[in-house]
């Protein structure tokens, strides 16, 4: 918005609308509150928008809910191909009133009781089923963030970052290791790892103490700065040698960690992976500050699935979930006395903690032996003790068949070894909730909502 309309403009038409659109929505919501407001003063008796599809999430659907409070949503279709050829774009379209004009309400041309502020609707003669009611959880609080924002060319590749690690010690007796890091985006996630690695001098360096990293400072210097001052934000000029978003509320709660849990933000498929400690995730990455394979399984079970696809938001033409760290973990309820908030340690005894240990230990040795079979792959030289060695090719003809593995192509495939692993681990969780295995997903979500209102 502050590039495309300016930052004077911008700002004037934030405190205009300061307590009724939040700072992080979308322009089109304006219009939507705009709307709204002129039907609760008897301006208007109706309105009817077309948005992008993210309407229905984050930020944006904060200006729904507004307008549930004072108007009546009649009709919406959530999620919908735009009618242009060729725009890469989903649409929602949503129509609210008075409440004191149409009859009917209908979603997706269908007579319903309500439509919520996420456009999924009450079905004639089915449960209440309103997610967007689903509150944060204490017991969820200081566990999942959104990983770092660089903003400027912090990324190297690996060959260049190695060198920098072989370095003899800097001025002040430290060695690059301390600001040279592996790094990882989504799509080292959903595809092959790219082996780039990235410069981070933390959250509180000066520049004085940056400057002892002789080769990546000096590097920085030339390629980032110039990029990162005059510059808006405050951040980027006064400290351009810092990422725009360290994330060091995120980097306090690994600390005791060796390893994290990380889910692409946008993926076709939720999938959850091991991060090594010493990688810095990207803002593409949402991180779970946990390394016990028991929150691990509970995650990647089935019923995280459905929660999270119910309180996600979606992307792009593909239609993609989004996972929101807010809508999608803080408000889920994990199974009683194996929550985040309490220590691995303390039920690493318990049965239930056990068998979905056990289960996802499993899926993930299978999922790692289809990714970089043994036959294929060889380990590269250790540069940095602590830090991950490289998984590389035994040749051309190798190189070329794991282009094809990656995590996407394998949940594409779901082969029956894949479908079994995760059962088992559905079977784990489901006991330690106490459920039949073959729970259906709408009794899963009116379970864990009925959870979250009793914990919240």
């Amino acid at each position: 918005m502050i590039s495309e309309l300016g930052e004077e403009y911008v700002t004037q038409l934030r405190k205009v609308y300061a307590g009724r659109v939040p700072g992080g929505a979308d322009l089109v919501t304006y219009w939507h509150e705009k709307a709204r407001a002129a039907i609760v003063a008897d301006q208007a008796i109706r309105a009817g928008f077309v948005s992008t599809n993210s309407i229905r999430g984050g930020a944006n659907r904060k200006v729904i809910e507004r307008i549930k409070d004072g108007c009546r949503i009649y009709n919406a279709w959530a999620d919908e191909p735009w009618i242009n050829e060729g725009a890469a774009v989903r649409v929602s379209l949503v129509c609210f009133d008075n409440g004191k004009i149409q009859t009917d309400i209908i979603s997706e041309g269908k007579d319903v009781i309500e439509i919520y502020a996420d456009l999924t609707a009450q079905q004639t003669g089915a449960e209440s089923l309103d997610m967007t009611s689903a509150l944060l959880l204490s017991e969820n609080k200081k566990a999942s963030f959104i990983g770092t924002q660089k903003t400027g060319p912090f990324d190297i590749p690996g060959d260049l970052a190695r060198q920098w690690l072989q370095c003899p010690a800097n001025t002040n007796g430290r060695l690059n290791s301390d600001v040279v890091r592996p790094w990882a985006n989504g799509m080292d996630i959903t595809r092959r790892p790219s082996d780039t690695w990235i410069i981070d001098f933390g959250c509180s360096m000066t520049e004085a103490e940056a400057a002892f990293y002789e080769a990546p400072f000096e590097y920085a210097l030339a390629n980032i700065k110039p990029l990162r001052t005059d510059k808006r934000e405050g951040n980027a000029n006064s400290k351009w040698w810092i990422h725009q978003r360290p994330r060091p509320d995120m980097r306090l709660a690994q600390v005791p960690f060796s390893r994290y849990i990380v889910t692409p933000r946008v993926a076709k498929h939720r999938v959850f992976v091991w991060l090594d400690k010493s990688v810095l995730p990207d803002s593409r990455l949402n991180v779970i500050c946990r390394d016990d394979d028991t929150i691990f399984g509970i995650l990647h079970s089935r019923f995280h699935e459905v929660w999270s696809l119910k309180t996600c938001s979606w992307h792009g033409v593909g239609n993609d979930p989004t996972y929101n760290a807010a809508s999608c973990f803080d408000t889920f309820p994990f199974p009683e006395g194996l929550t985040p908030n309490i220590p691995a340690a303390d039920y690493a005894n318990n049965p239930h903690a056990v068998a979905i240990a056990t289960a996802a230990r499993r899926m993930v040795e299978l999922r790692a032996n289809w990714l970089n079979p043994a036959e294929w792959i060889r380990r590269g030289p250790e540069v940095v003790p602590g830090y991950p060695d490289r998984i590389l090719p035994i040749n051309e003809a190798a190189a070329e068949q794991l282009k094809k593995r990656t995590l996407t192509n394998l949940y594409n495939l779901r082969p029956t070894w894949l479908a079994n692993a995760h059962r088992a681990l559905d079977e784990a969780v489901a006991a330690a909730y106490g459920w039949s295995p073959d729970i259906a997903d709408e009794e899963v979500l009116s379970e864990l909502l009925k959870m979250n209102k009793e914990r919240s």
